[in-house]
């Protein structure tokens, strides 16, 4: 039973993205916290780092993605951006809400970050082109 589950791409996107959030957040915790970055330079420093790990991760490990760099690449770094951009109108409109005080709405910009790239990635950036006779096949578990 654990096996199925650790072999389901969701299950390691989230652990993917588990490990992304704490490097993520914690560097723009850092730089807005201790370093006195103003919210979009911090957030956007984290998610940059956040990004090239995630890449790496999803890539080898999560859809076991074996066709062109360049291709996967570069539809992952657009649905990061779609996802980036998703992020940064929930951030910025909640902190119209909560002020400047609260971490939270880093919080809720990245859980619309995750939900977007999972399925991003899922199915557009690590899709396999399907193979004569997989006609009905949409990407992999």
């Amino acid at each position: 039973m654990v096996s199925v589950i650790l072999r389901h791409s969701l299950f390691r996107f989230l652990l993917v993205g588990i490990s992304n959030t704490v490097i993520g957040m914690g560097i723009v915790y850092i730089a807005w916290r201790f370093l006195g970055w103003p919210d979009v330079p911090a957030n956007a420093f984290g998610y940059l780092i956040g990004f090239l790990w995630s890449y790496g991760m999803n890539r080898v490990w999560t859809f076991n993605d074996s066709g062109s760099v360049g291709r996967s690449f570069s539809r992952f770094a657009v649905v990061c951006a779609l996802a980036y951009a998703a992020n940064l109108l929930v951030m910025l409109g909640t902190r119209n809400i909560m002020g400047d005080a609260s971490f939270l709405p880093h919080i809720f910009g990245a859980v619309t970050y995750t939900g977007l790239g999972y399925l991003g990635s899922r199915f557009f950036a690590f899709r396999r082109p399907p193979h004569a006779g997989d006609a009905g096949h949409i990407g992999q578990g």
